[in-house]
């Protein structure tokens, strides 16, 4: 039997087992090349801030008694705390090189992103047959963004498996003695999935007022109650712990939300639903969204417990003013998994299939033609490469003092990830708002308070702001340049907004006479 055949055999004999090696190859390949961070959350929240609670150091300024807190500031103390404790056994075990650790969180998140494919396969298999569970696994596991974003600290994702087991729990059938078991078993992946997102919460809000709806109100109890157990285990133990009364964060993220939620991204009601169009590549999405609304029209009742909690997301999300891609994630996976058991149902009902066979062909191969193409280039995106290579570049130094960042381009800088560099340095930013000439005279006329390296941001009059800075402190020297990953670079080109550019790094040579450059 050749190669050909084999797969054909193993597709039609065991679709799981070979789409969970895809899912496998896929995110290994992420785990080894996608290194570095995707937004800001995923790093500056989970990572930094856990790093530096191991070193005695609060990076955020989250705790009590740290300088500068006047209480708790609305963060999610569980997920970081989780990474707190890993790094901590990290530290117990001498694994200390930022980048071989962070192998192994991408390492975790990866399997952990396994059971995403799983429960999507078993919900798409028991709404629409195998040919759509096949299908729904398929996507699920190669679809082009998932690897990169299943391998990252990002609580938009790091929840969807929550979610997808819990919904699974509700959805199987089972008899009525172990219903309400399952019901709060449902509750606690459910309760887990908001301790990790708070948003999530939402979501499942929407799975108890469907099973309200279909009659099933034990379960809907039981499943509050697993719900309300693992958030009180999760999040009102620690905040018990730290600040001395149950839901601080949680409390302090309302009340900011509330009050400063005009600050951030805003955009029109209907931004999410052509992100999900895009997202998922035209014309499939629109299958795929289309399958999502025709199965429950056709199932109401079997499809209401998926259907629900995805429409009140959305609708909340839509109608909240703050709009941040990441943030629609939690039930992309849902609208695949239902979307495609329905669209499966339509072409089945409809006999559009054999109408029209091979126009759908074609628009499939269009389709895996490009999520192929951006499924490998992603995959093995170094992100943020010039920022993490930059500290990675410095680390080899001992005892840095201070850091100067110079981007006079722009009203700001890019914050430094301090993890890659292995200390906890102060610095300091020139700006348009802040430039050069601004700089304190106790920094520039005592050569020992001057910065011991720095950073220039981007290309951009490069020459004038070099000379700019020796007139200040004449004795800093060329060290090295960082260049940005492939993908930032191509960003960076399409909107300037995105500040991945090439870094310049020079030396202070009175505090460093000798360079220890290498290759980054």
């Amino acid at each position: 039997m050749d190669i050909r055949k084999k797969i054909q055999h193993e597709w039609d004999a065991r679709p799981l087992r070979l789409i969970l090696l895809l899912a496998i190859l896929t995110r290994l390949l992420a785990v080894v090349f996608s290194k570095g961070f995707g937004w800001f959350d995923d790093h500056f929240l989970v990572i930094e801030a856990a790093q530096s609670w191991v070193d005695g150091y609060d990076y955020n300024r989250w705790l009590p008694g740290s300088e500068g807190n006047e209480g708790p500031t609305g963060h999610n103390l569980f997920y970081t705390g989780l990474h707190y404790l890993l790094f901590k056994l990290f530290s117990i075990m001498g694994l200390e090189g930022p980048q071989a650790k962070m192998f192994v969180v991408r390492l975790l998140h990866a399997a952990l992103s396994l059971t995403v494919i799983l429960f999507g396969y078993r919900l798409s298999l028991q709404a629409g047959g195998r040919q759509a569970a096949r299908m729904a696994a398929l996507l699920l596991a190669v679809m082009w963004f998932f690897p990169f974003i299943a391998v990252r600290n990002l609580v938009e994702f790091a929840c969807v498996p929550f979610l997808l087991w819990g919904t699974w729990l509700l959805s199987r059938e089972s008899d009525s003695r172990r219903r309400l078991l399952y019901a709060f078993l449902a509750g606690l992946l459910l309760g887990l999935a908001f301790s990790i997102r708070f948003q999530s919460l939402i979501y499942a809000g929407g799975i108890g007022l469907a099973l309200l709806i279909t009659g099933r109100w034990k379960e809907a109890l039981a499943t509050g109650a697993g719900i309300i157990t693992a958030a009180f285990l999760c999040l009102a133990v620690i905040d018990l712990f730290i600040w001395g009364y149950p839901f601080a964060e949680l409390a302090e993220y309302i009340r900011y939300n509330m009050h400063h939620y005009g600050e951030y991204i805003t955009g029109p009601w209907h931004r999410y639903l052509l992100v999900i169009v895009l997202l998922l590549v035209p014309p499939v999405s629109l299958f795929l969204l289309f399958g999502f609304f025709y199965g429950f029209i056709k199932k109401p009742k079997q499809n209401l417990l998926i259907f629900l909690p995805v429409m009140i997301f959305l609708a909340f999300h839509s109608y909240f003013p703050n709009k941040q891609e990441r943030f629609i994630l939690p039930i992309v996976p849902f609208i695949i998994t239902a979307g495609t058991a329905g669209w499966y149902l339509f072409l089945e009902k409809s006999g559009y299939g054999r109408r029209f066979g091979r126009i759908l062909k074609a628009k499939w191969a269009f389709f895996w033609v490009v999520n192929l193409a951006l499924l490998l280039v992603i995959s093995t995106t170094y992100s943020k490469r010039s920022r993490v290579e930059s500290m990675s570049y410095l680390s080899r130094y001992d005892d840095i003092r201070l850091i100067l960042v110079e981007n006079s381009n722009r009203g700001s800088t890019n914050l430094l990830p301090m993890y890659y560099l292995g200390q906890w340095v102060r610095y300091m930013e020139v700006t348009q708002e802040r430039p050069a000439a601004s700089i304190p005279p106790w920094f520039t006329e005592n050569p020992e308070n001057a910065p011991c390296f720095f950073i220039f941001e981007g290309d951009k009059r490069l020459d004038a702001r070099v000379g700019a800075m020796k007139a200040l402190f004449p004795e800093m020297v060329y060290e090295t340049r960082i260049r940005p990953g492939f993908i930032d670079s191509i960003l960076h080109r399409l909107n300037p907004v995105n500040e991945n550019q090439n870094a310049y790094i020079y030396r202070n040579s009175r505090h460093y006479p000798d360079s220890k450059q290498t290759r980054p």
